[in-house]
């Protein structure tokens, strides 16, 4: 028989032995602890203990019945207190009986240490100065005594399912340890069993998400969502430092998920090597408490918070730019002011530089990965001090920070951003734009003008796999569609354009802005040059 329990009543040591009581036993142990008046030189005036209590207790069952089996006892059991308890007080009670006493004695000591070095109890000790904080038990008990380190030597999966994890299992004795931020009054158990209970999704695995999720798995938030359909390249490392140089080639998602189940295996983790699109966003979208973008691209940041606009959920928003950078959070659960109060049409991606094209620094996004972190704990906390209805944006070359105030568009104080809708329409008119083909050919048999935007540079690594292709790089696209119509240009309006760059993005901006000119059968190459390149490496 073996009951592991709490209780907010005093311990009554006399009844709980009784129940123990077997007449084919001859052994009996027991251990109390009790709340003493000192800790560390200092004087205590009393204790306070919480315990997150579900899995505490599925825990403490389980470490009685590793008793029964390894020791051979008969019966085990282990009542903790929790609340206030005043000095003197017994906090922790645990009793044995087996038929005969050194089994009972070693019992009853594996018990106590395996309950402070495995549950998540937690001990605030307040004291005759007037400090007092939080700490994990496990902390208070010394290193796993011989007897503990004899278990694992003779049995190594006894230590293998504490905490239990669809991804896996650990070591206890390397739980994590949230003692420095339960110290805060703002967080305390309560604060981290909130952290524990949300479900946070992260869009971008790269400069700024790599800090996001590191902080976030770090704070103990329960589930990530990570959304990347990119594979790491050298490039990336000096500002995502969440990766290693031997992981060149793999998909982001799945490292980051590795990454954070090594930094802490209680979180749970889903990676989606893919990309958040119409498709598939409302769905991951709406299976989260928040959404935090970490995206390279407009597109993405604006369907991210059309999304949140929709589903009422909070949107934590952050772009970078050479050496500063933009954060906003979208609130529309509180009738909030969202990306598109600002600026209501999306900036078309490829006309302003990215990272690759107007280089960074990596401390840059890893500052603004860690403001967003931050704003995301406040917001699962509900701590004081939230960004609302603004924008904050940070010149990190000459410490400038501004704050731009983001107030709710007219047309969307009475209801739902109004705005949504003509946004809905662009984005299909945009996606109307993009052809799709497997091989070059196909499209000039179709009589199009093959164009590549891309840069000098790109073009000489890595040349279209096709001919006649015209290279106008997009500066110079841009300038020639500007002019007059009266002027001489080297482009015909009247003519079918497939244009084409790395990736498709700075395609689509240059067809747009080709449309928008005059040029009405300006098309853009879907993925550009690497969707060719994955099309025939699939043939």
């Amino acid at each position: 028989m073996s009951r592991f329990l709490f209780t907010r009543e005093p311990i009554d040591a006399v009844l709980q032995r009784e129940a123990l009581c077997d007449r084919a036993c001859g052994g009996y142990a027991s251990f109390e602890g009790w709340v003493r008046d000192h800790n560390e030189g200092q004087r205590v005036r009393h204790l306070e203990y919480e315990a997150f209590e579900p899995l505490a207790i599925k825990e403490g069952e389980r470490i009685l019945s590793e008793a029964l089996e390894r020791f051979g006892v008969e019966h085990a059991a282990c009542v903790h207190r929790v609340g206030d308890l005043a000095l003197g007080e017994m906090a922790v009670w645990v009793g044995v009986s087996a038929r005969h006493r050194d089994e009972a004695f070693r019992a009853c000591r594996y018990i106590i240490d395996e309950v402070k070095h495995r549950l998540p109890i937690w001990k605030k000790e307040h004291y005759q100065s007037g400090d007092s904080g939080w700490v994990n038990c496990e902390r208070c008990a010394a290193a796993a005594p011989e007897h503990i380190a004899q278990a694992h030597a003779a049995h190594p999966q006894a230590h293998t399912h504490t905490h239990a994890h669809p991804h896996g299992v650990h070591d206890p004795a390397l739980a994590p340890d949230y003692s420095r931020q339960m110290a805060l009054k703002q967080v305390g158990p309560a604060g981290q069993e909130r952290l524990r209970a949300s479900r946070v999704l992260v869009v971008g695995a790269g400069g700024l998400g790599a800090p996001v999720l590191t902080y976030l798995a770090g704070a103990g938030v329960g589930y990530l969502g990570i959304v990347d359909g990119d594979r790491l390249e050298p490039s990336n490392l000096h500002r995502q430092t969440l990766y290693a140089l031997r992981d060149v080639g793999r998909p982001k998602a799945q490292l980051a998920a590795e990454r954070l189940q090594a930094l802490n295996p209680e979180v749970h983790i889903d990676a989606h090597v893919e990309r958040l699109d119409a498709a598939n966003g409302a769905a991951l979208v709406g299976s989260h408490d928040l959404v935090i973008d970490c995206s390279d691209n407009f597109a993405t940041k604006f369907l991210l918070n059309d999304l949140a606009v929709r589903l009422g959920k909070p949107a934590i928003l952050s772009s970078v730019y050479q050496f500063e950078g933009q954060l906003q959070v979208v609130r529309p659960e509180r009738s909030g002011a969202c990306l598109r109060c600002i600026w209501p049409e999306a900036t078309r991606d490829g006309l302003v530089g990215n990272c690759a094209e107007a280089g960074v620094l990596g401390p840059v996004p890893g500052v603004f990965g860690s403001l967003q972190a931050l704003e995301a704990l406040k917001i699962l906390l509900d701590l004081p001090g939230q960004l609302r209805d603004e924008l904050l944006v940070f010149d990190l070359s000459s410490h400038a920070i501004s704050r731009v105030r983001a107030r709710r568009a007219p047309e969307c104080q009475q209801g739902p951003c109004a705005r949504l809708g003509a946004a809905a329409a662009a984005q299909t008119k945009a996606a109307a734009l993009e052809l799709t083909f497997n091989d070059l050919s196909e499209a000039l048999l179709q009589g199009f003008v093959l164009v590549d935007v891309r840069e000098p540079h790109e073009v000489a690594e890595r040349p279209a796999p096709a001919e006649p292709v015209r290279r106008v790089p997009l500066h110079t696209l841009l300038q020639l569609v500007a002019e007059e119509p009266s002027a001489e240009r080297s482009l015909e309006p009247s003519a079918r354009y497939l244009l084409m760059c790395a990736t498709g993005k700075r395609s689509l901006a240059a067809a747009q802005e080709l449309r928008a000119r005059g040029f009405h059968s300006a098309y853009s190459l879907r993925g550009g040059i690497a969707a060719l390149e994955l099309a025939c490496a699939a043939l």
